[in-house]
């Protein structure tokens, strides 16, 4: 089954290439070195999907507040994201930690952007925040669920990691991929994340600096605490 469900006016369209000039998220380097900017603030509504790892979650997150957003996090594994906020705060409330179902309005504006994480596991609950303007939405998803086709067919931009054969079976048919392009994502590498939007796709390899490194560790796509 094809992705059906989502529509964007043609004023929109620019905004689901990779990379999106230079203005947005570094989110890795492609098969030809060159890097891939994320650009996730709009004044339209912007969800992504992350089938994939806390590692790479926290990259984003980190770098999103550098970019100078705040990062609002719904988890119910805060324990997993405390030392990154106290590391991005740096004595202000740049990244704030929310159990589930518990974020408040976060004001997200043109001069003040918003990305919103959600690790809420692979049955997260519909959201009290959901995406508006300047107000991205990443949902992250460690595995699939019976909820996965419901968030990815209403997604700007889904990312795909590492996942097991049976899963790649289905994400092929959920986001149309190419047969070969669908049986080498449980070949993927520990960085590798395959970036799709219903008009492109692009695998792109994560690259952390030394200072993410020294933060989070190598790169890795299972994680402790997934559902």
């Amino acid at each position: 089954m094809g992705r059906s469900g989502h529509v964007l006016a043609a004023a929109d369209l620019s905004a689901l290439s990779l990379p999106v000039g230079d203005d947005g998220i570094i989110v890795g380097v492609d098969s030809r070195s060159q890097p891939a900017v994320l650009g996730i603030h709009h004044p339209v509504a912007y969800d992504v999907v992350l089938i994939g790892g806390l590692w790479t979650a926290h990259v984003l997150a980190l770098r999103a507040v550098a970019t100078g957003a705040r990062v609002v996090v719904e988890t119910g594994r805060p324990q997993l994201w405390t030392r990154l906020a106290q590391a991005a705060n740096g004595g202000l409330e740049c990244m704030t930690l929310h159990e589930v179902g518990r974020v408040p309005p976060v004001g997200a504006t043109l001069g003040s952007p918003v990305l919103v994480v959600r690790d809420c596991g692979t049955r997260p609950p519909r959201s009290r925040v959901a995406s508006a303007p300047w107000q991205p939405v990443l949902t992250l998803l460690p595995y699939l669920s019976p909820a996965t086709h419901r968030l990815v067919e209403r997604a700007s931009l889904v990312g795909v990691q590492r996942v097991s054969p049976e899963e790649a079976r289905v994400l092929g048919r959920i986001l149309a991929l190419p047969e070969v392009q669908a049986e080498a994502l449980p070949t993927l590498a520990e960085n590798a994340t395959l970036w799709c939007t219903r008009s492109s796709r692009r695998l792109v390899r994560l690259l952390p600096t030394d200072s993410e490194t020294g933060l989070l560790g190598s790169p890795s796509r299972l994680d402790q605490g997934a559902e």
